[in-house]
């Protein structure tokens, strides 16, 4: 694994060179001015960092402009390092002094290839992907700029071993990490600005423009894996027995995962659920409309402004109710009931008037009203309305037809029954009803059990006349 490097004979070249370079007088005079720098640059920026950073929040500037601004505060401090070092280095190599400035030249290069790099890397959103791209093109332009990148490859390419006749290195992996990073993050980054196009094409429906741009996700992903791999000399053929028994263990342990990213591309085929439908779940309780139908799961957002997330499985696996499937024209109906003493021809052309009312009731199909029960109080009829828009809400029109009702039922002096109870208490008489008994609404009789009061004893003669000879 390690044939190709010679330990002591690295270890006796560092130490040579440390000798050689690092105990220099003149490399110790620069090692310190440019420390120097650094401790001024870090004092300026610890004053000022603050300052900058409210100059940005408190100017109009658009939001991702403010972002890229305070990415950017912190290139502060090498920035005025790389002005100090260079102002160092130009004094010390004037005639006057005479040092040799290679040292500070080299640092000015390092922290000018770091500006320059973190500068570059602004247009990455996500802000661990922006520093794993910036330290990883840093590192090698800090090798490049030493001159020692060509001896720091030949190292980590000693560093491996083999697998029959294909070799893996160290050199390998950090290539094929960093490429496979690289595509992986090129090819979200492609496909979401694929997304955003394929969303604008009119021609498509919603649902077509979903699933071809899930389509182009996927495909761009699955390319990137594929080039990822083979760019750090991998052949795939190698692990093609690995590889059966690998996919075997994630298919099981992302069984559900699947599952959901299948059954989210089968919605989108058949149509069933789209975006900005109203749908309803009975099993859960949950009703709203579609707001978006990701890899995973379809986002649903209720009238109380709550985001559901469901897997996309449960969409095939349960009970669904598209209100809006096919056509958006929902019939509600409301129930009520009047006063027997009421004409109902009256209250039907009412109750229609009534629906027609609020502005989110559609003239076709007009409301109808039938009766439909004669009840023990009241004579009950349903009203029966159509609305095209129920991702607004069922109960706020319902409420609105149920007020224009009451309103209607009060200027015409219809009557609301509702049902009551009487109780009746009755007194001891002939027809049978004992004392106590107790008659509710004049149909029920129940008996209270009469209990049996115990004889007064009758006092004798002798009891009599003791009880006056102690009373005397």
């Amino acid at each position: 694994m390690l044939e190709n490097i010679h330990i002591e004979e690295t270890l006796e070249q560092a130490l040579s060179w440390i000798q050689s370079v690092i105990t220099n007088d003149n490399t110790i005079i620069q090692l310190f001015v440019v420390c120097a720098c650094f401790f001024i640059a870090a004092f300026v920026y610890v004053v000022i960092k603050n300052k900058v950073q409210r100059k940005i929040d408190s100017s109009e500037m658009p939001i991702r402009v403010k972002r890229i601004l305070t990415n950017l505060r912190r290139l502060i401090f090498p920035i005025i390092s790389v002005v100090l070092i260079f102002i160092s280095a130009v004094i010390g190599a004037s005639e006057a002094i005479g040092l040799d400035i290679r040292l500070s030249f080299g640092v000015l290069q390092v922290l000018l290839a770091w500006i320059v790099v973190r500068i570059s890397v602004q247009f990455i959103a996500n802000n661990l992907v922006r520093n794993i791209f910036a330290l990883g093109i840093w590192i090698v332009l800090a090798l490049s700029i030493f001159g020692v990148l060509d001896q720091t490859t030949t190292t980590l390419d000693a560093v491996g071993f083999n697998i029959g006749e294909f070799r893996l290195s160290a050199l390998a992996i950090i290539k094929g990490m960093f490429a496979l990073f690289a595509l992986l993050y090129l090819a979200i980054f492609v496909s979401t600005f694929a997304e955003r196009r394929i969303l604008q094409i009119k021609s498509l429906n919603r649902s077509s423009q979903v699933l071809v741009a899930k389509i182009t996700r996927v495909f761009l992903i699955v390319v990137a894996l594929l080039i990822g791999v083979t760019s750090a000399g991998i052949d795939l053929s190698l692990f093609a027995v690995f590889g059966g028994a690998i996919g075997l263990g994630i298919g099981f342990g992302l069984q559900k995962g699947i599952s959901n990213l299948f059954s989210g591309m089968l919605l989108l085929l058949d149509r069933s659920i789209e975006p900005g439908d109203v749908i309803e779940i009975p099993d859960i309780g949950t009703f709203g409309w579609v707001h978006n139908m990701a890899a995973r799961y379809t986002e649903i957002v209720t009238r109380d402004n709550k985001s559901f997330l469901i897997p996309n499985e449960d969409f095939i696996t349960q009970r669904v109710v598209n209100w809006s499937h096919g056509d958006s024209l929902i019939r509600i109906a409301v129930e009520f009931g009047i006063h027997y003493n009421s004409d109902p021809e009256e209250v039907i052309a009412i109750a229609i008037e009534a629906a027609k009312s609020p502005k989110r009731v559609v003239d076709e199909p007009s409301p109808v009203c039938w009766i439909t029960e004669f009840a023990d109080s009241s004579v009950n009829f349903t009203l029966r309305f159509w609305i095209k828009d129920a991702e607004n809400g069922i109960t706020n029109v319902k409420g609105e037809v149920m007020m224009a009702l009451w309103k209607a039922f009060k200027e015409h002096n219809i009557q609301i029954p509702y049902p009551h109870r009487e109780v009746f208490v009755h007194t001891a008489d002939t027809d049978g009803v004992d004392q106590g008994d107790v008659v509710i609404d004049g149909n029920e009789k129940e008996s209270e059990p009469k209990k049996e009061l115990p004889k007064p004893k009758k006092k004798t003669a002798k009891k009599k006349l003791a009880s006056k000879k102690k009373k005397s």
